[in-house]
């Protein structure tokens, strides 16, 4: 530690002059803390005193009441009252001004206070005095020596003041006495006085070492400490630093100079934010948090935390600066003095967790957080400017297949080409982001060309359609998107996002690999399908669903041969509402299973009461397919019912083959050996393959309606189809059911195509339970006749 620093924890020196305020010293003590010190310790006992002075006064009062006219005693009293009161207002409004320093002209001006109260105390030992009795004497010198001593003991941090008052009221007791010639009375009121100004000054000088020692050794504690870090061989220690009043740096410190990387002595006398500056001080291209400092410096305001960029040998570096302005003894500006730190290795965790928290990991892109954060300032710049922002919600379609078929470790890889080509469409007026799962999103700062989101959005579905190379495999998927512009479709960001989804929803629903800009109908679909999902929530319980059923009838002879049961619904408000439309809905909103449940116990108990061999078919989705349980419900179903399982017929379509991996195939198995018949339903529209036909033993294969209503009108596609199907389904020894005949012409065509069965409203519509009964028994009659 060098002299400089030395001298400055030196042990304070405390003279008479000082104390009392009547010069400042020329030695390296700081007055300025320790005449605050003596300040507050006044004010801290303003209040006391007025009691005191008050009380005293009202005790004079009393005792001359009998020998002084009593407008004198009381014009004396108010005098004191106010002088005591002004006194104690004074210190205390200069507690608040004296908080952390105060100059020699405070203390010293409180002499004034001293000789004001000891004036108005002088006045009944000189004028009162000399007509009272003994008694009245010794009550008056009681009153004074109390409020001497208490003045010596509370106001001893203010020694000028208080000897002043000590001094002028004890001479006017002492002269009062010896002008009634009671001298040896007079000469113990002045030793009295002599012993209290004694020990006022003794008890102010020692409450004045104390506070400076606190003051030095506070200082010192802070320094030290700091001083010691400067010496650690850690790179993130703390060092010092201090300028002058025009911001040059004086006293550099060894580690200062070394963070910044030059020699100490070149350092100082420098400008201190040219060497902050480094580089950019040239060219004035300045970072806005030494701009701040600089303005904080020019203020002469105290500062804290302040992060700013620093240049050494070329790297960034991050620091950490705090400071507080510095005055003399006289009050006047003298520079800065602060700690600094380098928090570089800080500063890059911080951004590395910021990046974490806003970037999703596996694709680098932004993630839902500041995707979000993006939207919102757009849609800020875009109120602000009167112009219009965009969203976009891009959903992959057949992803999950990939997911289901190849596993996890492959989807990730596919995301990561799909990320690839959604940076490469970009512009700086774009942002591209994931949200998670499959599900990525576009904000488009400028969205006023409707033409131009258009285009994108189809750019998008193309570039992600396109085949894809991941670990020797050839994928393909799709996109399908959803489109909002701001803020017509939404004046917040989260009801922009809301208005997306919507018109994403309304592309998934068309097929996928399409796009839907938002309109206000979406909005009120949504609230149609929420209040449908409420009331289907509650609709087994109050048994609003109820089955009908539909003929299935022989091709040839025209005989029934079974029924299909069909689920409706009938609420006792919104009337009859179409299973198109709450069938996917009960399937997205997981009520499909026991909803199902609930279709093959009642159709299984319904055809237990029909007659021999009219069989039942009831349709199985593919999200009860691929639900292990399914086997022991219609096992339980059977049992329960005491249907036998051949005339029980499960009707699938082919969506529940495209989740390969998954347990549907095997459960199909399990339920076929219960016995019962398996058909596959609507063959041809959906992702056709002989592959499950040839691993699964389906008893019949239904012919779509399309197919048989393009054939009745001479579609030749549609007829090569139907020929086809019945040609396949023959070699492998499968039924084939015509679905949608409606009239004569139909049924004769299909007949002469070779379909086996027939079921549409020219055998019958779907029927109430108790039409279907009675056709049963007839059937069964007409049977038993032939």
């Amino acid at each position: 530690m060098d002299e400089g620093t030395t001298s400055q924890f030196a042990q304070p020196r405390i003279d008479a002059r000082a104390l009392l305020g009547l010069y400042d010293p020329a030695d390296t003590t700081d007055w300025g803390p320790i005449r605050a010190a003596q300040m507050n310790a006044g004010a801290q006992m303003a209040l006391f005193m007025l009691g005191a002075n008050v009380i005293g006064a009202a005790l004079v009062v009393l005792a001359f009441a009998p020998l002084v006219p009593s407008w004198e005693l009381a014009s004396w009293g108010s005098i004191v009252a106010a002088a005591a009161s002004a006194v104690a207002f004074r210190r205390l409004a200069a507690r608040h001004r004296t908080t952390s320093t105060a100059t020699v002209r405070d203390v010293r001006g409180t002499v004034i206070d001293g000789i004001v109260l000891a004036a108005v105390w002088s006045v009944p030992p000189l004028l009162f005095a000399f007509d009272a009795d003994p008694m009245t004497l010794l009550g008056l010198w009681i009153v004074l020596s109390v409020l001497m001593a208490s003045a010596s003991f509370a106001m001893a941090a203010l020694p000028l003041a208080t000897l002043t008052f000590l001094f002028v009221i004890g001479s006017a007791a002492a002269t009062s006495f010896a002008a009634m010639h009671m001298y040896g009375f007079a000469g113990a009121v002045a030793v009295f006085t002599a012993v209290l100004m004694a020990a006022c000054f003794a008890r102010g000088r020692a409450l004045v070492v104390i506070r400076a020692n606190e003051l030095s050794l506070g200082e010192r504690d802070q320094t030290v400490s700091l001083l010691l870090r400067e010496f650690e061989e850690d790179n993130q220690a703390d060092w010092l630093w201090e300028i002058d009043a025009q911001r040059r740096v004086v006293r550099a410190s060894p580690r200062f100079a070394h963070s910044i990387g030059r020699d100490p002595r070149t350092v100082n006398g420098m400008s201190f934010l040219e060497v902050l500056a480094g580089p950019t001080w040239e060219n004035g291209n300045f970072a806005a948090a030494l701009r701040e400092m600089a303005d904080k410096l020019k203020a002469r305001e105290p500062f804290r935390g302040l992060i700013l960029p620093v240049y050494v040998d070329g790297e960034e570096r991050w620091w950490e600066m705090s400071a507080s302005p510095r005055h003399d003894e006289a009050g006047g500006f003298i520079g800065f003095r602060g700690v600094g730190s380098d928090v570089t290795d800080q500063r890059r965790t911080a951004d590395k967790i910021n990046r974490m928290a806003r970037f999703d990991t596996l694709t680098g892109l932004p993630n839902r957080l500041l995707i979000h954060e993006a939207l919102g300032h757009a849609m800020t710049e875009a109120e602000k400017w009167g112009s219009r922002c965009a969203f976009m919600m891009i959903d992959l379609d057949r992803f999950k297949a990939v997911n289901d078929t190849l596993g996890h470790p492959i989807g990730d890889r596919l995301l990561g080409r799909v990320s690839e080509r959604l940076k490469a469409l970009m512009t700086d007026d774009e942002m591209i982001g994931r949200l998670g799962g499959d599900e990525f999103a576009v904000v488009v700062r400028d969205g006023t060309d409707m033409a131009r989101l258009e285009r994108l959005a189809r750019t998008i579905i193309a570039a992600l359609s396109e085949p894809y190379e991941v670990d020797q495999h050839t994928l393909y998927i799709g996109a399908s998107v959803g489109l909002a512009v701001g803020p017509r479709d939404g004046r917040t960001a989260e009801m922009l996002i809301r208005s997306a989804d919507l018109a994403l929803y309304r592309s998934k629903d068309a097929g996928g690999g399409t796009f839907h800009a938002y309109e206000p109908q979406l909005h009120m679909q949504a609230e149609e399908r929420r209040v449908l999902e409420m009331a289907l929530r509650s609709a087994l319980e109050k048994n609003e669903l109820h089955l009908a059923y539909q003929p299935v009838v022989d091709a040839g002879a025209g005989r029934l041969t079974g029924f299909e049961a069909l689920l409706r619904w009938t609420h006792p408000e919104l009337g009859p509402i179409s299973p198109a439309k709450f069938v996917p809905l009960a399937e997205d909103a997981r009520l499909i299973a026991p909803i199902g449940e609930w279709v093959l116990r009642t159709a299984c108990h319904e055809a237990a009461r029909w007659e021999a061999p009219v069989r039942v078919a009831v349709n199985i989705s593919a999200e009860q397919l691929h639900n292990p349980a399914l086997v022991a419900v219609v096992a339980n179903a059977l049992a329960n019912s005491g249907l036998p399982a051949d005339r029980l017929e499960l009707e699938v379509t082919e969506s529940v083959f495209m989740r390969e991996g998954t347990a549907a195939t095997q459960v199909l198995e399990k339920l076929l050996d219960l016995g019962i018949r398996l058909s596959l339903d609507d063959f041809g529209t959906g992702y056709s393959s002989l592959g499950y036909l040839s691993r699964t033993r389906f008893s019949s294969i239904k012919i779509d309606r399309s197919f048989v209503q393009a054939a009745s009108k001479g579609v030749r596609e549609a007829i090569a189809i139907i020929r086809a199907v019945v040609a396949l389904a023959q070699s492998l020894g499968m039924a084939t059911t015509a679905e949608g005949v409606e009239s004569e012409d139909e049924h004769r065509m299909v007949q002469e195509l070779g379909c086996t069965k027939v079921q549409g409203y020219y055998f019958g519509r779907p029927l109430p339970v108790e039409e279907a009964r009675a056709l049963a028994s007839r059937a069964a009659g007409q049977a038993r006749a032939a």
